[in-house]
């Protein structure tokens, strides 16, 4: 059912509430604008699916009470952009949620499996992927763009049901429920303009001085692009905010020695990045703010991770999970430094080979090669 009626809409919204779940999914375009721009909105209940043109309906609201409802269990597949998006045009959080790319992480998959790849093992369907790269944003859309938009959520109740017997074959079932849970924390999707700095490519290349001009350079670019809904390198790029800074320019001339910053640049925009520099320059070295990325060349944290990482692979191996689903790079930095609140050290991922993590770092452990294979022993 494709649906460019408001009415129906709303008559679909109070059906979806009498399903067991309501599985999800959207086409948006974000290549010309700041926030996503919602192009379609594609659902799945227990017997019905509907496409929804956001361009043709009034008010995504009424979405609101069937996706706070604790009845009916909202289906996603690597669902973070999806919620973001829905999060801003319905009001409120899907909840309860699943999410079958982080689901199946726990079953022995990559972390980042395709939804294609999950319907061909689970349903053994091949889909079509012709419309992959589409301008979902075009009227009026063809009728493979339909079936490839309906595909996206057709599927995922049957993925849902096999996967969520094999977690409870395992005893796994609410494994995730702390990571459905930071999915759908609206901290998630905060916007900090004060702390857009720290996501700049090629950061690490700033002293702490120069870093403190990029925080504000970063915060007044944020503001603008949000303002003016535009992406944020339309006003200026990562690179030209690092060179910017690293230049140390406290003058328009200064400033138009980055390259392609005078032809992106107005003389009032200028004039205010130039302030921004300034004060960012001038403030007192106590706020400076620090890199939060170290260095790759700590010796001795560096060895521990790699330690870490092989205990971490081979309990990954002997319980079926993905590496990156257990832990990170950064997280196990964390533990080397001694920090505590790391997903590692948490729940189930501590049971499995945290508590292992810390023993080790206690020198409780030994770490060997025998006949090929890493073997851990208490010590």
């Amino acid at each position: 059912m494709f649906i460019t009626d408001q009415a129906d809409f709303e008559a679909f919204a109070k059906r979806a509430r009498g399903s067991s779940l309501l599985a999800i999914d959207t086409e948006f375009l974000r290549e010309k604008t700041y926030y996503a721009k919602l192009c379609l909105l594609q659902m799945q209940t227990d017997d019905e699916t509907v496409i929804v043109d956001p361009f043709a309906v009034s008010d995504l609201t009424v979405l609101a009470p069937v996706f706070t409802d604790p009845a009916v269990l909202k289906l996603f597949h690597a669902g973070s952009q999806d919620i973001e998006i829905l999060y801003r045009a319905v009001g409120v959080m899907p909840a309860p949620i699943f999410d079958t790319q982080l689901a199946a992480a726990l079953l022995g998959h990559t972390q980042q499996i395709g939804y294609g790849s999950l319907v061909g093992l689970f349903c053994g369907v091949q889909l079509k992927k012709i419309d992959s790269y589409t301008d979902w944003s075009r009227r009026p859309l063809s009728p493979s763009q339909v079936e490839y938009a309906a595909d996206d959520v057709i599927y995922l109740p049957e993925v849902y049901r096999k996967m969520s017997a094999q977690l409870e074959s395992l005893g796994r079932t609410h494994w995730l429920d702390p990571d459905f849970a930071a999915l759908v924390d609206p901290k998630k999707y905060a916007i900090n303009e004060r702390d857009r700095y720290r996501r700049l490519k090629r950061v690490g290349q700033l002293k702490r001085r120069q870093l403190s001009a990029a925080r504000e350079v970063a915060e007044w670019r944020e503001l603008k692009a949000e303002r003016s809904d535009i992406p944020r390198k339309w006003v200026m790029t990562d690179e030209q905010i690092v060179e910017a800074c690293k230049r140390e320019a406290t003058s328009i001339d200064e400033l138009f020695m980055v390259r392609g910053l005078s032809d992106k640049l107005s003389t009032r925009d200028a004039r205010e990045v130039v302030k921004c520099i300034v004060r960012g320059l001038n403030a007192p070295a106590d706020d400076w703010p620090d890199q939060d990325k170290p260095s790759r060349n700590e010796a001795n944290v560096d060895v521990v991770v790699d330690l870490m990482s092989a205990i971490v692979r081979k309990r990954a191996r002997q319980n079926n999970i993905a590496f990156q689903t257990l832990a990170n790079h950064s997280d196990l930095a964390k533990v080397a430094r001694g920090y505590a609140d790391v997903a590692i050290l948490q729940g189930w991922r501590r049971d499995i080979v945290g508590n292992e993590l810390l023993d080790l770092l206690a020198g409780k452990l030994s770490v060997y090669v025998h006949e090929g294979t890493v073997e851990v022993t208490k010590r």
